[in-house]
């Protein structure tokens, strides 16, 4: 068993070695808690959650370490103004993301510190690269701390930039800097700026830059070098960047890849607050089921770019109803035969290879639906020994997945109200037909059959009665 990713860094797809044999340490960038968490946010928690599921099945002990930005520049500009404190609308909207992982069933990560609570940790690195060189303070009694771009070579090396052709930072303010392309460690304190939102440190009161957060609270969970640093493509540049050359500046070996999440569109544009077509994660989360929005944010290439459009959410509706009818079918017909206890879970070998191969779950998802073709085929011709070992197939595909419609952690939110007025319609509708089987009105219980057959619904006469699946 060989798991291989695409490597950011290297710009190539690589053989996964852990660092340590059977364990796997990775890092994910998290939210900064300024606002309500829209769909991009969602998708990208819910890439490394199927990264984590697919090492765990493999048999690695991951430990999955995604930080919360609770102290930044936004966030404060953000509490301007209103009555709540910064840190409590940082908590607020905290809870929010919260939410919505908890509602796609995302596994809570193995640590979720908050960057305030990692502020010595983070003084420790900036005072060593003041030491090493590599970071001054402003001269201008401010209390800022900069990096020193031109002290370290190899910048600009994760994303394939040359420093002399990078903008200025966009960071920090340009008083004290000695070059525009410095960015800030440590941003004094400023008059406007409440006093809660400030720490002691050896260069004057003030907060931390954004960047040396993830630096610090990656090495205080996973030590000086790890396995993995993930987050969404948008933070390649300079978030990951600056990451990078800070860490390694200082004296770490940091991340042994780097992987990158793509980013999510809407109706084919990019998801952009100027363009007003931002789709929060609780709006998504009104439109389908919880189960169904993972499926949908889960379905496309991690690397690849999401399209959110009119209709997606109900193509991916109807994917996963035909493994539900799939697997009642089979859980049905296999019930009292010896095989409704031999189903053994395990998962296809071609399965394994996709997502093995840089976690390709389109693929993985054409295995799993071939399987769920094959099972329906053999409950038409009674072939149950294939029948259950379809059934075990895809209980296992869809667990690995986590978008297993009969599994308990799905059993509260199953069914949206209009599958249950539906499955009540069409239960009276069978009842119906089976009186007139009873009495002997074949005819009109041919006319209820075949109102169905056009309304797109199949009904199988089995032993225990008739049941009903949508068709296709």
């Amino acid at each position: 068993m060989t798991v291989r990713l695409y490597d950011s860094r290297r710009q190539a797809l690589v053989d996964f070695e852990p660092r340590e044999p059977g364990k796997v340490g990775m890092y994910v960038c998290g939210p900064t808690v300024q606002s309500s968490p829209h769909i991009g946010h969602l998708r990208s928690a819910l890439v490394y959650d199927l990264w984590r599921r697919w090492f765990t099945h493999r048999g690695l002990e991951v430990m999955l370490v995604r930080n919360v930005t609770d102290i930044d520049d936004k966030i404060l500009v953000n509490a301007e103004g209103s009555t709540e404190e910064w840190f409590a609308l940082a908590y607020r909207f905290e809870l929010e993301f919260t939410a919505g992982y908890n509602r796609l069933r995302i596994q809570p990560p193995t640590y979720e510190p908050r960057a305030t609570a990692s502020i010595q940790q983070m003084q420790e690195i900036i005072q060593r690269l003041i030491d090493r060189g590599h970071a001054y303070v402003a001269d201008d009694g401010t209390g800022d701390v900069y990096f020193d771009v031109g002290t370290w070579p190899p910048y600009g090396e994760l994303t394939r930039q040359r420093p002399d052709d990078m903008a200025a930072s966009p960071d920090a303010d340009t008083r004290g800097k000695r070059d525009p392309r410095d960015f800030a460690l440590w941003k004094g304190h400023k008059p406007n700026e409440p006093e809660s939102a400030s720490w002691a440190s050896p260069w004057g009161e003030g907060r931390p830059g954004w960047h040396i957060e993830c630096s610090a609270m990656s090495r205080r969970y996973l030590g000086p070098e790890f396995d993995i640093h993930g987050g969404g493509l948008d933070l390649r540049f300079p978030h990951h960047e600056n990451e990078l050359a800070q860490s390694t500046a200082a004296g770490d070996a940091f991340a042994r890849h780097w992987v990158h999440n793509g980013l999510v569109n809407v109706n084919g544009q990019k998801m952009s607050k100027s363009l007003g077509n931002s789709i929060y994660a609780s709006e998504l989360l009104e439109l389908a089921p919880p189960i169904v929005v993972r499926y949908f944010l889960g379905a496309a290439h991690y690397r690849s770019t999401v399209d959110y459009h009119d209709g997606a959410l109900q193509e991916a509706q109807a994917a996963l109803e035909r493994i539900e009818v799939f697997l009642t079918r089979a859980e049905r017909r296999l019930a009292g035969t010896r095989f409704a206890a031999d189903t053994v879970l395990v998962v296809p070998d071609e399965f394994a290879a996709a997502m093995d191969d840089d976690l390709s779950v389109p693929e993985a998802l054409a295995v799993l639906h071939d399987r769920v073709r094959a099972g329906n085929a053999a409950l038409d011709d009674e072939d149950l020994v294939v029948a259950a070992a379809a059934r075990g197939e895809v209980i296992a595909m869809t667990d690995v997945l986590g978008i297993n419609p009969h599994a308990p952690e799905w059993q509260e939110t199953a069914g949206s109200d209009g599958a249950r007025a539906l499955d009540a319609l069409v239960q009276q509708l069978l009842e119906d037909r089976q009186r007139a089987r009873a009495a002997k009105d074949f005819a009109a219980a041919d006319r209820i059959r075949d109102a169905l057959a056009v309304a797109g619904i199949a009904i199988e006469d089995t032993p225990t009665g008739s049941h009903w699946r949508i068709d296709g």
